[in-house]
């Protein structure tokens, strides 16, 4: 079963195809004097470009290899942070002899947003 939209679509691809764009000799000719002038550039005539603050900064740390590093100390430095494993605190004890543990959100609820102060 053919769909009547298909035969138009077809129709009128038909007619787009047969539609060529006129350029202008003026603009063809602008074209082709701005490609050859591009052709005809020399190396000493583009300025040479100095590298940005980010490639810099990798060569500076030691490029990607050491950016992984560095990336993968930070999300362990901050899982870590958040979620201490047990050793942590057992370390600590061991140390001091007394865990101190600190809950900077005690009556925070974090999902309904309720315990927070309003100022």
């Amino acid at each position: 079963m053919t769909d009547p939209n298909d035969k138009m679509l077809d129709d009128l691809f038909a007619e787009a195809r047969d539609v060529k764009p006129a350029v202008s000799k003026d603009l063809m000719a602008r074209v082709l004097a701005d490609a050859d002038a591009v052709q005809q550039a020399k190396p000493a005539d583009v300025p040479p470009t100095a590298p940005g603050f980010w490639p810099r900064f990798f060569d500076l740390v030691g490029g990607w290899p050491a950016m992984g590093a560095l990336t993968a100390a930070t999300v362990a430095g901050l899982w870590f942070g958040v979620a201490p494993p047990a050793v942590v605190d057992e370390f600590a004890a061991g140390l001091t002899g007394d865990v101190v543990s600190v809950d900077l959100f005690s009556g925070a609820d974090f999902l309904t947003g309720e315990g927070f102060a309003d100022g």
